[in-house]
């Protein structure tokens, strides 16, 4: 059977290939996010960054599985065939995950930031364009190939440890037999 290798193949894989995401995402998101809102990069800023990445890596990795990666699945499976390529459904997977989170967290951002105003809604309009196109380019050319490529060699770790160990095991039986 071939497996795919760029994908996780189980839970504890998913979570991995989640929090690389999530984390990166976040990091780069929330850094340009606050940066552009403070209108400089300094010591400050910085602090402010490590303080909110806590807080808003645990929102992304609750709300993007148990709610915006659901609806993602749902729309990748309409938009795509079976027989469509895996460039073509992981596209399709970004695009939807990207604009849901987007959408969520550049509401939820600028209410940690400024609290909930009468402005909130109008920053909203004004920073969500921004912040789904920044987070789309950085999710397909950047932070997803790099977790996939993870995936890769993790599998290709898994399979080399299965494959010595098939041997050694092999081995052995070959040695009790003679």
């Amino acid at each position: 059977m071939n497996l795919e290798t760029r994908l996780p193949r189980n839970g504890k894989e998913g979570a991995l290939y989640g929090a690389i995401i999530c984390t990166l995402t976040v990091l780069f998101m929330s850094s340009i996010n606050i940066i552009l809102g403070v209108g400089e990069f300094n010591g400050e800023v910085a602090i402010t960054i490590l303080k909110v990445f806590p807080i808003i890596w645990v929102i992304v990795m609750i709300i993007e599985p148990v709610v915006i990666g659901r609806i993602a699945e749902k729309l990748t499976a309409k938009f795509t065939q079976p027989t469509d390529s895996f460039n073509a459904k992981i596209l399709f997977r970004i695009l939807f995950t990207v604009l849901g989170m987007s959408l969520c967290m550049t509401f939820v951002g600028d209410i940690i930031g400024n609290g909930l105003s009468s402005q909130t809604f109008n920053h909203f309009l004004a920073n969500w364009p921004r912040n789904f196109l920044i987070a789309l380019f950085a999710e397909s050319i950047l932070i997803q190939p790099f977790a996939r490529f993870v995936m890769v060699k993790l599998h290709a770790s898994q399979d080399k440890k299965k494959s010595s160990a098939a041997g050694i095991t092999v081995h052995g039986l070959s040695e009790q037999n003679s």
